[in-house]
This record gives C-alpha cells, structure tokens and sequence, in this order.
C-alpha cells in the first residue's frame, strides 16, 4: 500500500518517533497540549546558511514576516538576515519589537491607512509605495510631520515569475506602479521631498522552476536599468523579490539554489556600471521558514461511512487553512502527513483524516496511506512553517488557539 513519495522528511526520527529539534512531538503534546505548531530553529539556520554559501555578498537577505509573524520566531530572524519585510503596522510593531532596525525594514502592500503611512514615517522605516496617489498621500503627510520619507517604488512589471503558485506581477495586478507608468512618476520625485531608497519589482511566489526565478530576476534589473539609468537618483537597494518554493506535494522536488548564486554573480557584474555599490534584496518568507514547522493534533475519533476510514482531530482548517486546500490551491493536494509515533512504517489503510468544523471543507489529507491510527495518536504535518496560524480563520466557530513553540538548539 503505497502513494507518491512527498518531499523529503527534514526532521529526525528515533525508533518511529517524530523529533522537533531534540524533543519527540509525543512529549511536546503533552507539555502543550494539542493542537500546536512547533518551529526547528536548525532548519531555519541551515536554509539561510544555504543562501549565504551562493549568494554574493552584495545580495542581502530580508524575511517577509508575513510568511510566520510569531514573535520568538522573528526576534531568532532578527539576528540572522539583513532585514525584513512587512505588510501593516501591526507586522511593523512586531518587527520592530524583535529587534530588527528601521533601516533595514521595508513596508508594502496596496492599501496602506493614513494611519500606517504616518507609523512608518515615525519608525522611519523605507515605504515601498504602491501607486502616484499613495506617493502624494505620503508626501503630504511628511510635510506634516516635518519627516522626510524614505521610500523605494514597487513595480509591476510587464512580465511574470512563471510557474510560481502566486502571481503578483505582469499584467493588471492591484500591486505597484505599472513599468509603462513608472517613468513619470520618477521624475515627479525629485520634486518632491523625499528619501528615495530604489524599487521593489515583485514577480510571484512559490516557485520550483530554478530557470523561471532567474529568468525572471534578470529582467528585474533589466526594467530597473531601463527605469533608473540617468534619472539623477540615488540608488541604496533593489528588491528583487524572492518566489523561492519548497516542496509540498508528490512528484515535487526541492530547489538547487546554486544555479540562482552563479546568475546573481553574473548579473551584478553584467550591471556593474550603473548600480554601483547598491544592494539587490531577496525577501524570502517561505523559503526560510516553511520547512521547520510542523502542525500536530490529535486522533480524537475514528469512524467509517460507507465503506471509507475516517480519522476526526482536534485542529483543523481554522488553524492551517492551506493544509484544507483553501489557501489558492485549484485541485486540493495533500501535504505530507505523518502518525507522529509510526513513522517509516508500512501503510496499512487509507483513510481520510477531517478536522472538528463543521463544514465538508475541513480536510487535512484524502485517502492518504498511513499505519494503523487509533484514538488518541498524534497525526503530524510538516511544511507547515509558513502561512500557517495567522494565515487561517482562526475565529470561525470560536475553537481554542493552538500553543506554538520555537525549538531553539534542542530548547524551547
């Protein structure tokens, strides 16, 4: 009884034992209770020390909070890349609040409040502005405060990151300054009184296509040469987005990220001339994080309806919406699922595993391949570092918040 091999298990086991760090899961759920997320801090460090073996030195390495704001989790990142990203002034407080300094904060997203634009020209961190108006909204409100922004432009390029599971440039996107309307828009800056950092060029995320990412790196400094040469700016950072993938489903596989270190090496020579000492930024948020983390909970019922096995546990989609399929998926797939205790042995059934919500939408795996699961096993999902708890509805139907906990070295 066999299905597709997943992606590769990152994490130790001892005797059919899941380890997080040098903890078995069964003795984190007791400590904890279930369900809960639990990060390994080593993994997180091997992915950015992975990086940092290919990468120039001229290329820093900024976290999209987004990806996992929990704050244990971002202080242990405030130490270990260049900067980070955020997308609201509650992820700014948090960044800040984790030790990361306002020069290497950089705030996006589309719909930023008065109020927000104001909380960032206090922190005084770099705005990456989104269209002409927000530019003016931002000027005006530096004018106010008697702060001068610092601000990079965000663009959306006239192509797209292929291949990647979210795209978030080429064609008509709510994200950034069209490339064709970027031009006057430059021009209009050096009238204004403001700091001007560079640009953000975001192509898309989540891609397992290596040719896809460094095709579409380059033609980020390509738009970027075209944009910034002879305007008469200062040029600090280019933030080249990131769109890195890991694996989640079978038949996918994980990135070799050397070929992307020997194109930056040749990019940056290629482009020497005009970008100078500036840095290039990859914001990477899944990439760095969405390997450590799995999400356990517990069997809580067994049962069978019509002739097909179903294991019902205590978390569910209000706690890990992507695992549900519902987090941009078109045709659900199954994430790596584990019996917490039984790991590497042989499948004996198939069985569907559902959450306790009350709604046919509450999957976390079909007809998956699993030993034999009693009431009371653990069940274990990786690649469950990112886009987790705060990606989920965590309200709906008022059940508990899980615990989560950062393994630090074999140490919460």
């Amino acid at each position: 009884m066999t299905q597709p091999p997943h992606a590769p298990l990152l994490f130790a086991t001892r005797a059919g034992t899941l380890y997080i760090g040098e903890q078995p899961v069964t003795a984190l759920a007791e400590r904890l209770g279930t369900p809960f997320y639990a990060y390994d801090s080593r993994l997180i460090e091997l992915r950015i020390k992975e990086l940092r073996d290919v990468l120039p030195s001229q290329v820093q390495i900024h976290y999209a909070v987004k990806a996992n704001p929990f704050p244990p989790l971002l202080s242990y990142m405030a130490g270990r890349v260049d900067g980070c990203d955020v997308a609201s002034a509650g992820e700014l407080e948090k960044a800040l609040e984790a030790g990361f300094s306002p020069e290497t904060i950089s705030f996006a997203g589309p719909g930023k409040r008065d109020a927000e634009l104001m909380a960032a020209l206090q922190a005084n961190i770099t705005i990456n502005v989104e269209s002409a108006g927000e530019l003016e909204r931002l000027a005006r409100l530096g004018e106010m405060l008697g702060i001068r922004p610092r601000v990079a432009l965000r663009i959306n390029p006239d192509f797209e990151l292929k291949g990647s599971g979210m795209r978030m440039g080429g064609g008509a996107k709510p994200f950034g300054i069209d490339a064709e309307q970027a031009p006057a828009i430059i021009r209009e800056i050096n009238a204004l009184d403001i700091d001007f950092q560079g640009l953000h060029i975001f192509t898309g995320s989540q891609s397992l296509s290596m040719e896809a990412i460094i095709q579409a790196q380059s033609g980020a400094l390509n738009l970027a040469r075209m944009l910034l040469e002879g305007a008469g700016l200062p040029l600090r950072k280019i933030n080249i987005g990131g769109g890195l993938g890991i694996p989640y489903f079978p038949g996918e596989n994980r990135l070799n990220i050397k070929p992307m270190g020997d194109q930056l090496h040749h990019l940056l020579e290629t482009h020497r001339g005009w970008l100078g000492d500036a840095h290039l930024v990859l914001e990477l948020g899944r990439f760095l994080v969405g390997e450590a983390g799995v999400y356990v909970t517990r069997i809580v019922d067994r049962k069978v309806s019509r002739g097909e096995t179903f294991l019902i546990t205590d978390g569910g989609m209000h706690h890990h919406l992507a695992l549900s399929g519902n987090l941009g998926q078109v045709i659900r797939k199954n994430y790596p699922v584990y019996l917490a205790h039984r790991v590497g042995k042989p499948a004996e059934e198939i069985v569907n595993i559902h959450g306790p919500l009350c709604t046919p939408l509450d999957v976390l795996g079909h007809k998956v391949a699993l030993p034999r699961a009693e009431i009371g096993d653990l069940i274990a999902v990786t690649q469950s570092g990112a886009y987790g708890l705060t990606a989920s509805p965590v309200h709906f139907l008022g059940h508990p918040l899980p615990s989560e906990v950062l393994i630090d070295g074999g140490h919460e």
